[in-house]
């Protein structure tokens, strides 16, 4: 008799329970109840696993069961062709991907990104076997890249080169593809990060992005990013529990010079953070998945749709210059601001908490100028030199 969803939930008693052609309910000593079928091939008795109950029920049961038999019916060892289909799945370029970023040794910023590049940017290769992948998949990718940005596209192709390559080392693929795409790619712009450093220009950008009608959580991005000037890996990173009251201090281990860094936070950038929702461990959580940062391209994207050319890094260079040039503030402060390597008179290296009262004065003089500039203060030209 065939089985019943009564019966293989009442039966407990190790064994073999048949319901039809072949198909059975083993119950282990464990009390595991598994899916198998019976079969022969080629005049040898064999196997099937079809699954776990009550994950596969008793009709998924049947339905896997009966094209088994189809597949039987046609020639085709079912067994087999499992088996060629999970080895075809391990060896895709998804598989390959991820078993190299697992043998990365990164700081958790940087494998995110690198998670999510592979996962976004790199899905159309995702299903796709190693050995089938060619230089010209691979650009394909590229070019949806390059349209926003030349250099993450050429970083993106490096990225897909290291992991073609782990794969030949590893014997899943037998050459690295990328090689072919050396000069398929623009060149990006050499230099420095473009950035904005004219009060005139400055204040424009501030009345845009004070003006802009994106997400909330994009526009957010754009103010901290130009209040708090840090590097946008770190804003893009920060988390509720980095902030205290009216500082937010960042870990070495996701700060580019591997030390702790505190942002003193300005009145502005404490409004900012007051008008955010607390949905994630984020400050800033993609728009659609709270479990992860906001993406990498978001505020350069934003500053692009407003007509600007400047980057979400160039924040640090406008503020390097204009607190300098503009409102005389001390070039040691705003170095230890900007987190980069600052050495006492004894060569080594301040602490994070070093000068902070003074560079939480800075940092309120900061946001306040670019209130003033926003609203419609006076703008104080730079030099001809400086400018």
């Amino acid at each position: 008799m065939a089985l019943s969803d009564l019966q293989i939930r009442r039966t407990i008693t190790p064994g073999k329970y048949a319901d039809a052609h072949g198909l059975f309910l083993q119950v282990a000593p464990s009390g595991g109840k598994y899916w198998r079928y019976a079969y022969r091939f080629d005049g040898k008795q064999k196997g099937l696993a079809l699954g776990t109950y009550p994950d596969i029920s008793l009709a998924k049961a049947r339905e896997r069961h009966q094209d088994a038999r189809t597949q039987l019916a046609q020639g085709v060892d079912p067994g087999a062709l499992k088996q060629a289909v999970k080895a075809r799945k391990a060896n895709t370029f998804e598989a390959l991907a991820a078993d190299w970023l697992s043998r990365q040794t990164l700081k958790d910023i940087t494998r995110n990104k690198l998670s999510l590049w592979i996962e976004r940017e790199c899905s159309p290769l995702a299903n796709m076997e190693v050995t089938a992948i060619t230089a010209r998949d691979i650009l394909a990718v590229a070019r949806v890249v390059e349209s926003t940005s030349a250099d993450r596209a050429r970083r993106l192709v490096a990225m897909c080169g290291q992991i073609m390559r782990y794969g030949v080392a590893t014997g899943k693929a037998e050459r690295d593809p990328t090689g072919d795409l050396r000069g398929a790619l623009a060149a990006p712009p050499g230099g420095n990060f473009t950035a904005i450093t004219d009060p005139v220009n400055l204040a424009r950008l501030m009345q845009a992005i004070y003006g802009y009608q994106g997400h909330p959580l994009t526009v957010a991005a754009l103010k901290l990013s130009a209040l708090t000037f840090t590097r946008p890996g770190e804003l893009r990173a920060a988390l509720w529990t980095e902030i205290d009251n009216d500082t937010w201090s960042i870990p070495a281990a996701r700060m580019k010079m591997g030390r702790d860094h505190i942002v003193p936070l300005s009145s502005q950038a404490l409004a900012v953070l007051q008008s955010l929702p607390r949905t994630s461990v984020y400050v800033l959580p993609m728009q659609k998945d709270n479990d992860r940062p906001m993406a990498a391209n978001t505020v350069a994207d934003a500053i692009r749709k407003l007509g600007f050319e400047h980057t979400a890094h160039g924040f640090r260079a406008t503020a390097r210059t204009i607190l300098d040039e503009v409102l005389n503030q001390k070039v040691d402060l705003i170095e230890h601001q900007l987190a980069h390597a600052v050495k006492d008179a004894n060569g080594r290296a301040y602490n994070r908490t070093t000068h902070l009262p003074a560079r939480k004065g800075m940092m309120q003089v900061w946001a306040d100028y670019l209130d003033r500039i926003r609203i419609g203060g006076n703008v104080i030209q730079l030099p001809a030199k400086a400018a």
